[in-house]
């Protein structure tokens, strides 16, 4: 497949040339030659959909893979929970009722690392949720180590919402 771009339609070597990409796309060899000379800059509305599929076909997971490899080294995750949330720790101070609570907040790199390799790894839905609550309990209650050092867990219950942003 090709990029659209500032040089117009380019077909990649992967395709070893205008025919390939043709095939590919139910167009005639020439008319991708056109796109390439950029005698032809705006496809019609069907060969605009198949570009823009076999496009995401390709580039997206490569996208998502970029990405993901940079919050589980460099970048970390935002978490956005609304969820009622139970407690567990040895003081006196602690509940085990649990509080709805809708917590923001910034999820280190080794935190997203071992979310996406349990999700690679086909963790279920529950284990997913168990690794979430033991970031918060570090990050967001504990605030790496500086208070609520009896909090012994976190669980996530009732999950209203739950989402991450790279």
């Amino acid at each position: 497949m090709g990029q659209v771009g500032d040089g117009g339609f380019q077909p990649r070597v992967e395709y070893k040339g205008t025919k390939a990409v043709a095939q590919l796309l139910r167009v005639s060899q020439r008319t991708v030659e056109r796109y390439v000379k950029e005698q032809i800059k705006k496809p019609r509305a069907d060969l605009a959909a198949r570009l823009e599929r076999e496009v995401k076909a390709r580039w997206q997971p490569q996208i998502r893979a970029k990405a993901k490899e940079k919050a589980a080294t460099t970048g970390g995750i935002v978490i956005d929970v609304h969820a009622r949330l139970g407690y567990a720790g040895t003081s006196m101070d602690s509940t085990d009722e649990d509080r709805q609570r809708h917590i923001t907040g910034a999820l280190p790199p080794q935190y997203a690392a071992r979310l996406f390799d349990a999700q690679e790894q086909g963790a279920t839905e529950d284990r997913l949720r168990e690794l979430t609550a033991e970031a918060l309990k570090e990050v967001y209650f504990q605030d790496s180590g500086r208070r609520a050092g009896s909090l012994q867990e976190v669980q996530i219950n009732d999950v209203l919402d739950l989402g991450f942003q790279l």
